[in-house]
């Protein structure tokens, strides 16, 4: 990859994990490089913060950018594209971005955090941005006085539904459980107390309404609720969850959690291939718990972890600049 830019490190994200390993990155005086199309993570989309000490309320996109500009202190380069194919020839990574630049580095550090989980319905995509989303933050002042569903038993799910209490005219949150345990004990008695929120327990959204026209109109549940099986409606937020993105580290050969289908680190937020590692809510490294203070700790952690690893195994020389060829992403896909 002759025409490839050089880094120490890597930084495959742009969230809370990746902007803290940027961060330690360049106060160990490794050269890294941030590379990620969306700022800020699942953190900038995450509405009021709460429980990020140092700060009694924050809005997540504020916190985001608060992170990025202490990285920029530092002149660490941010790059708003996503890492799309990676590989190793043992020692060194070589990698291939979506602005289809080229970048090669003594190690990388995955902090790429999870993918939103959907439904699976028909209409689901093309309705999308048109009465169905993925982002109570972004999109609930948009249907003050209108009507609201929140799809998701979690924490996520619980918050989305309290804050469409604050604009919306009426609200359900529909769970398939038998009732709420998962999310934080706090958010489940603020639910309790708004008069607006009607709780379906033991329902599932068995099928979108609308037309190509209208887009979302209401939904179908499993089950009758107050003797229909519709509920007509403006919009459905789906707040199900999400899947850890680990296509790259799988393509590598990276062990990832039996259970969880996460990237499975050691306390050091190293991965089994040597020079790689991994942060945020894409790793088992803090259990259940999926937070910005766990990703953030996750990523200074790595960083340390990286920088040891260019210190012992030397930063990039010219013997890497010769004749590597970066497989193509159809050939990683079908290792």
């Amino acid at each position: 990859m002759p025409d490839a830019e050089h880094f120490d490190v890597l930084i495959a994200g742009q969230g809370a994990a990746a902007y803290a390993a940027a961060l330690y990155a360049a106060r160990y005086r490794v050269s890294a490089l941030v590379a990620g199309e969306r700022f800020g993570g699942e953190t900038a989309i995450g509405g009021a913060i709460e429980n990020y000490p140092g700060h009694p309320e924050i809005d997540g996109f504020d916190l985001m950018l608060r992170f990025q500009e202490q990285v920029t202190r530092y002149d660490v380069p941010i790059r708003y594209a996503d890492v799309t194919a990676l590989a190793t020839d043992g020692d060194h990574f070589m990698a291939a971005l979506s602005d289809g630049s080229e970048v090669d580095a003594s190690a990388v550090i995955l902090a790429v955090g999870r993918e939103r989980r959907k439904l699976g319905l028909p209409h689901e995509d093309e309705w999308t941005g048109r009465g169905v989303s993925y982002c109570s933050t972004c999109d609930a002042p948009l249907y003050g006085g209108k009507v609201a569903a929140v799809v998701g038993g979690g924490s996520a799910a619980v918050e989305g539904a309290l804050l469409n209490a604050r604009h919306a005219a009426r609200t359900y949150l529909i769970y398939r459980g038998d009732r709420l345990w998962r999310p934080e004990p706090v958010l489940v008695e603020l639910l309790g107390q708004a008069d607006n929120v009607e709780v379906l327990l033991e329902t599932e959204v068995a099928e979108l309404l609308g037309d190509d026209d209208a887009g979302l109109t209401g939904v179908r549940l499993n089950r009758p609720f107050e003797g229909s099986d519709t509920l007509d409606l403006d919009v459905l937020f789906i707040e199900a969850g999400a899947d850890p993105r680990v296509d790259l580290a799988r393509g590598l050969g990276v062990e990832l959690d039996p259970e969880t289908n996460e990237v499975h680190v050691d306390r050091e937020m190293r991965t089994n291939v040597p020079g790689l590692f991994a942060a945020g809510d894409l790793t088992d490294g803090s259990g259940a718990l999926k937070q910005t203070v766990t990703a953030a700790a996750q990523g200074a952690i790595a960083a340390l972890s990286a920088y040891q690893h260019v210190t012992e195994h030397g930063r990039y020389c010219e013997y890497h600049a010769s004749g590597f060829v970066l497989e193509g992403e159809a050939e990683m896909a079908a290792r």
